[in-house]
């Protein structure tokens, strides 16, 4: 079975062919992108493709690796023995299984997301090397090792904030998701919000690509947010003669604060446009 895109995800051509080449190695697939380009919306949208269940593993600045696996509960089993209860007899009452072992154990093979990994420390993915690679790992406190039924699909995401490592990248399939062109967000709107005004998306579109052009921009707007700007639009009934009539009465675009989200970029912007109308006297 190819992935080949949803009705609700628009994938580009290098995208699908990066998925399928990823499940045919039985290789992690690596995705890397500006945040707001449908990374995380990917392993959705593989899962629904497949018919897959997806498990999701949301990785924070204190997540460590040994978490995906499981953890061992002693407090709780200490407790326990100092109220004699039958639970401490048995130590997998007190063993909390991972997004991993979750994944190992299913009894269909399932889509397995680690989410954002490079906000964890430098070496969390140096530790997964062995579990990830072998579809397999030890449990210390059961004697026992446990075994992937069959081999997930795994997606792992990265906003690059830091560089991972050579072992853990030679591991991956790797595939960055560039920032749409205006065909392919025309095609991403169209799928959001169907028939959906063409003259309002022209002209939000050529907004859009101005913000993202000015030079010196913070945070450029993203995909997800560009969607966001268009529902407040429509909703506001704001039209595509206001959007383009508003270059000669307004600083900025309306509801700017779904595209904007720092106080540098807005200040910057109205720098911009008043250049620009000072420019057109």
């Amino acid at each position: 079975m190819k992935f080949a895109g949803t009705d609700s995800y628009v994938a580009t051509e290098d995208l699908k062919i990066a998925v399928n080449a990823a499940v045919t190695l039985q290789r992690p697939l690596l995705v890397k992108g500006e945040p707001g380009t449908g990374k995380t919306l990917l392993a959705e949208e593989v899962a629904h493709a497949f018919n897959a269940k997806l498990i999701t593993w949301h990785i924070k600045s204190t997540t460590k690796a040994q978490q995906g696996l499981y953890e061992y509960d002693a407090v709780s089993r200490l407790r326990d023995s100092q109220l004699n209860s039958e639970r401490v007899h048995d130590v997998r009452n007190y063993i909390n299984k991972g997004k991993l072992w979750e994944a190992f154990e299913a009894e269909e093979r399932v889509i397995l997301l680690i989410d954002e990994i490079d906000k964890a420390d430098i070496e969390f993915p140096n530790d997964l090397l062995q579990e990830l690679d072998k579809m397999e790992f030890y449990v210390y406190e059961t004697d026992e090792t446990i075994k992937a039924k069959h081999r997930p699909i795994i997606i792992i995401t990265s906003n690059n904030e830091k560089e991972l490592p050579d072992a853990f990248l030679r591991r991956c399939f790797f595939h960055y998701i560039a920032f749409p062109e205006r065909e392919t967000l025309q095609q991403i709107v169209d799928v959001h919000y169907p028939g959906i005004c063409q003259a309002l998306v022209s002209q939000a579109l050529e907004v859009f690509f101005g913000i993202r052009q000015a030079p010196g921009l913070k945070k450029k707007p993203s995909t997800s947010e560009l969607v966001d700007w268009l529902k407040l639009l429509m909703a506001d009934g704001i039209s595509a003669e206001t959007l383009r009539e508003r270059d000669a009465n307004k600083a900025i675009a309306p509801l700017l604060g779904a595209l904007v989200k720092n106080e540098q970029d807005v200040m910057l912007l109205e720098r911009l446009a008043f250049m620009g109308r000072q420019g057109h006297r």
